[in-house]
């Protein structure tokens, strides 16, 4: 081997192995969305051929009704990674705000009916959970880890509060209970909702102050706040949003179950930050984007519905489900290795 190939500095051009248009197109093809893109594709041949009811019109809406629930969690969540910090928070504000709109709408324990307004109730307990811990992040610096901990425990304190030990609080009203099945130009009612609150997601971050403020402290929060940002105020509007989402969520998993449940949202934030990363959102801020992380909740969802439609065990599902996704994370981050950094 010659001394050229084996010199560190050696530049890629002058390396043997893949040429230097092969390899840049590989690394765009992996980069961004694409690489997402293609992977979604190439599941859905895969699990086409294993079960051909897998591509039916029946499981895309099976499909597409199952995603709204984590797609609204992490346009909030992205938002909080893409400032370098973490949202944890998810299932105990999903089971406040979800137990108290179903205690306030048409349901078995009690005669309560506040209408519109049990909506409003409801997603403004997100808001406030939210607004609680970004607040405490915020201005008393303490780490958002840490933070969104203590809500998520504040959040399911408060949702077994209002469970109680009386009679388990169900729907009574049928135009609420089917409400999220039911099709709207063939689509699920529970899959516009969740397309709603993306497409907002996407205009705040692409359009709006607060979106490219998020971005800028991602990048560094130093230089964010010395360029005359407000830190604080941006850093809480975002946990508030996360909040209020994550309550939205709450309500419409509620409504699909038919009956009140403090764990509502229990194994959702397993979903949507290992979504968020495959996405490419790195959890050190300033890194993917809110449609990024959309397409990684759809690859997700499509490799559970994959594995079961293919019949996997479900012994071994989650352990499949796991080597794949590590799989994937391998795959979206290697073109982005050289500037990952580990810090202790």
């Amino acid at each position: 081997m010659s001394s050229l190939s084996r010199h560190p500095d050696t530049p890629a051009a002058m390396r043997p192995g893949l040429t230097p248009p092969l390899r840049a197109g590989i690394e765009t093809l992996c980069k961004g969305p694409w690489g997402l893109v293609a992977a979604i594709l190439v599941m859905i041949v895969v699990f086409s051929l294993l079960n051909p009811r897998f591509g039916s019109i029946e499981n895309l809406q099976n499909v597409l009704y199952q995603l709204a629930v984590p797609l609204i969690i992490v346009v909030g969540t992205t938002m909080v990674i893409q400032m370098g910090s973490i949202d944890l928070s998810v299932q105990g504000v999903m089971g406040a705000s979800g137990m108290a709109w179903i205690l306030m709408s048409p349901n078995s324990r009690i005669a309560l009916d506040l209408g519109p307004w049990a909506f409003v109730i409801a997603l403004g307990l997100g808001l406030g959970l939210g607004l609680l811990a970004g607040l405490v992040h915020a201005r008393l610096k303490v780490p958002s880890f840490v933070v969104t901990l203590g809500t998520w425990y504040i959040g399911l304190g408060v949702g077994i509060l209002l469970y109680g030990n009386g009679m388990l609080p169900s729907l009574t009203s049928e135009t609420l209970a089917r409400w999220p099945t039911r099709l709207t130009l063939g689509v699920p009612n529970a899959f516009w909702l969740a397309a709603a609150a993306l497409v907002l997601g996407l205009l705040v971050m692409n359009h709006t102050r607060l979106g490219r403020g998020i971005l800028a402290i991602g990048n560094n929060e130093v230089i964010a706040g010395a360029m005359g940002l407000p830190v604080g105020a941006i850093k809480v509007a975002a946990f508030a949003i996360a909040g209020l989402l994550s309550g939205l969520a709450g309500i419409l998993a509620t409504m699909q179950l038919g009956s009140g449940s403090p764990d509502i949202g229990s194994g959702q934030l397993f979903t949507v930050i290992p979504a968020a990363v495959i996405a490419g959102t790195a959890l050190g801020g300033g890194e993917g984007g809110v449609m990024r992380s959309a397409l990684g909740v759809l690859l997700l969802i499509l490799l559970n519905n994959g594995l079961v439609l293919a019949g996997v065990d479900p012994n071994y599902q989650s352990g499949v489900f796991g080597a794949i996704l590590v799989v994937a994370i391998i795959a979206v981050g290697w073109p982005q290795r050289s500037r990952l950094k580990v810090e202790k």
